[in-house]
C-alpha cells in the first residue's frame, strides 16, 4: 500500500485520479489539495465519490503532501516546477499531469507557455511518462511528465511505424488530424467551451501552431531517432470526452510489401492498453469512454501507399489520468494493469 497526495483535486484529471485511485486496491489516498476549497469534503464536490471517499479538501500548502510516497500535479501549467523540489527531497516521487516537465527545450517550453521554466535542472532529469515507449526509464524515475492527450495519440499512433531503423515511411511529411472533446479544454470557464458554442457544431483550432506540436514532435524525434516532420491539426468535437486522431504516412517505395498490420500486432503485443484492431474495424471514441484503453485500426485506401492509422482514447484517462496510474504502477513495481482495467462505457 502507497500513500497518495494529490495536487488541485478539483478538475477533470484530479476527479479522473480521484475515481480510479479510490478503486486501486495498492492505492490509500492521503491528502488532496485545493487553493479555493480547502475544508470541503470531496464527495461534497463530486457526488459519485459518496461512500468511497471521506477526505476533505486541503491547503495547497499541505504539509502532508511530504508524507505521501508519490504526490499528482493535476494542477494548471507552472504550479508542479514551483513545489517539486521540496518534495523531492522529502523522498517523494512526482507524476505531473501538466506540462512543466515534457519538453526538455527550456525556451522552447517558454515560448509555448508563455513562463521561463524556474527548475532546468529537474526538467533535464525528469523522465517523458509514456509507459509504451518509456516503461523500463519510468520504473526508476522519481520524477515523471505525463505526455498531453493529443500527444500521447499521435506518438502511439505513429510509433511502429518510426521504431526501425530505416525509415519505412517519409517521415518528413507525417499528418495528425485530431479531434477532441470539451473536456480536454479543461475546467476553466470560456466563452467557446459553453454548450451554446459547441453543440451542433465543428471546428478546427490552433491551426498556425500548437503546444502540442513540439511535444509530439520530440517524443516522434526519439522514437525513430531522426528528426521527422509533422502537421498536426487539432479539431473541438461536440462531446465531453474522447479523442479521435487519424493519422497519414506515405510508404517509401521500397517499402510497399510492408505488413502493417503485423508491424503494429508485434510493437504492441506487451501492451495491455493499446488494442491494434483486425483488419476493417472503425475504432469509436465510446469504446474507450471512461477506461484506460486506446484502439487502434490501420487502412491503406485503394492499396496506395498512404497508410491511414485510426486512433481513439480517452482524454481523461489513457490521455491524462489514467496513464498517470499505468505510470505510477511501474514507479512502485505494480502490475502496470492494477486498478485500470475497467470496461469503457457503452453508450
Amino acid at each position: 500500500m502507497i500513500d497518495i497526495g494529490i495536487v488541485g483535486g478539483t478538475g477533470y484529471t484530479g476527479v479522473e485520479l480521484l475515481r480510479l485511485l479510490a478503486q486501486h486496491p495498492k492505492a490509500r489516498l492521503r491528502v488532496i489539495t485545493s487553493r479555493s476549497e480547502a475544508g470541503m469534503p470531496v464527495a461534497e464536490m463530486f457526488q459519485s465519490l459518496r461512500g468511497r471517499l471521506e477526505l476533505a479538501f486541503s491547503d495547497a500548502g499541505s504539509d502532508e503532501l511530504k508524507d505521501c510516497d508519490v504526490v499528482f500535479f493535476a494542477t494548471p501549467h507552472g504550479v508542479a516546477m514551483s513545489q517539486a523540489r521540496a518534495l523531492l527531497d522529502a523522498g517523494v516521487r512526482l507524476i505531473d499531469l501538466a506540462a512543466d516537465f515534457r519538453i526538455k527545450d527550456v525556451d522552447v517550453f517558454t515560448q509555448w507557455y508563455g513562463m521561463r521554466h524556474s527548475e532546468p535542472e529537474l526538467l533535464a532529469e525528469a523522465v517523458y511518462g509514456l509507459p509504451e515507449i518509456n516503461r523500463d526509464a519510468i520504473r526508476t524515475a522519481r520524477l515523471v511528465g505525463l505526455p498531453g492527450c493529443y500527444p500521447t495519440a499521435m506518438q502511439l499512433g505513429f510509433a511502429p511505424l518510426l521504431a526501425h531503423a530505416n525509415p519505412l515511411v517519409d517521415e518528413s511529411h507525417l499528418i495528425a488530424d485530431c479531434k477532441s472533446g470539451v473536456s480536454g479544454a479543461g475546467k476553466k470557464a470560456e466563452i467557446g467551451n459553453l454548450l451554446a458554442e459547441t453543440s451542433d457544431s465543428f471546428r478546427a483550432y490552433g491551426i498556425k501552431g500548437h503546444r502540442h506540436h513540439p511535444e509530439t514532435v520530440q517524443g516522434l524525434n526519439a522514437i525513430a531517432k531522426r528528426p521527422v516532420g509533422l502537421i498536426f491539426t487539432p479539431h473541438l468535437l461536440p462531446i465531453i470526452r474522447g479523442i479521435h486522431a487519424t493519422l497519414y504516412a506515405r510508404l517509401l517505395p521500397h517499402q510497399l510489401e510492408l505488413d502493417a498490420q503485423m508491424l503494429y500486432e508485434d510493437f504492441y503485443a506487451e501492451s495491455a492498453f493499446v488494442d491494434v484492431m483486425p483488419p476493417g474495424s472503425i475504432p469509436e471514441t465510446r469504446s474507450v469512454r471512461g477506461s484506460n484503453y486506446m484502439r487502434i485500426a490501420l487502412y491503406r485506401p485503394a492499396e496506395g501507399d498512404t497508410l491511414v492509422i485510426l486512433v481513439v482514447e480517452d482524454n481523461l484517462v489513457k490521455g491524462a489520468s489514467g496513464q498517470g496510474v499505468q505510470v505510477m504502477n511501474l514507479m512502485f513495481g505494480f502490475p502496470e494493469t492494477l486498478g485500470l482495467t475497467q470496461i469503457a462505457l457503452s453508450p
